[in-house]
């Protein structure tokens, strides 16, 4: 599926390497290097790649206004590896974080991957809620009664999945593809961890229910 992707990066060199990639695999890339024209360009495509090292403005600020007018998918692309930067960028918004230098596979990956979850979540409304549990697919908010559930993002990224598909079963490989880009190079047992991690912090055991030999299902 070709993607209108909106490339910030003041970096010539970088952006022209990430141009020809795109465009080769498909894509439909446009470059800017100002964070103001993010702003006033960012609706008329599918998806962002964003620098956090701009000349105008800092990156995750530009991030955090852009998230108080659009849900489009932002994918962070930076030199900035420190894990606070990281979850700073999360938390402000970003779909994804990824540290440059990248691999171009992997950056492929993850934009059909945020794609694809971009689009699911819009087909099924930015909120789902079975029983007193509410998830925001949006804000990647949950709340179970009247408390926050504090997750990981990847944690997040396989409740949305699911939620994403409520009362429909999920394969196991469905959710890896989905989470971490290519089914075959997740580990399976790392799918076991987050759904017992999820169990546990939800604290609603038939939630996320077991379909032996298959995958799950969120919901009844």
């Amino acid at each position: 599926m070709a993607v209108r992707v909106l490339l910030v990066e003041d970096d010539d060199g970088v952006a022209d390497a990430l141009v020809d990639v795109l465009a080769a695999h498909g894509h439909q890339p446009t470059r800017v290097a100002r964070g103001a024209d993010a702003l006033t360009r960012h609706r008329e495509h599918d998806l962002l790649l964003l620098d956090l090292g701009l000349p105008d403005v800092d990156g995750l600020d530009l991030l955090r206004k852009l998230r108080k007018v659009a849900s489009t998918p932002v994918i962070v692309l930076t030199a900035r590896g420190e894990e606070r930067t990281v979850v700073r960028g999360l938390r402000s918004g970003a779909d994804d974080y990824l540290v440059k230098p990248v691999r171009m596979a992997e950056l492929l990956a993850r934009i059909d991957v945020v794609t694809r979850r971009h689009n699911a979540v819009a087909e099924a409304g930015e909120v789902v809620t079975a029983g007193d549990v509410r998830v925001d697919l949006r804000t990647r908010r949950v709340r179970v009664a009247d408390r926050d559930v504090e997750l990981t993002p990847k944690e997040f990224d396989v409740l949305a999945v699911l939620a994403g598909q409520a009362g429909t079963a999920v394969s196991r490989q469905r959710l890896m593809d989905e989470v971490w880009g290519d089914a075959y190079l997740a580990i399976s047992r790392s799918l076991d961890v987050h759904i017992a991690q999820l169990r546990s912090k939800l604290d609603r055991p038939d939630l996320l229910v077991t379909i032996r030999g298959f995958g799950y299902r969120f919901g009844e």
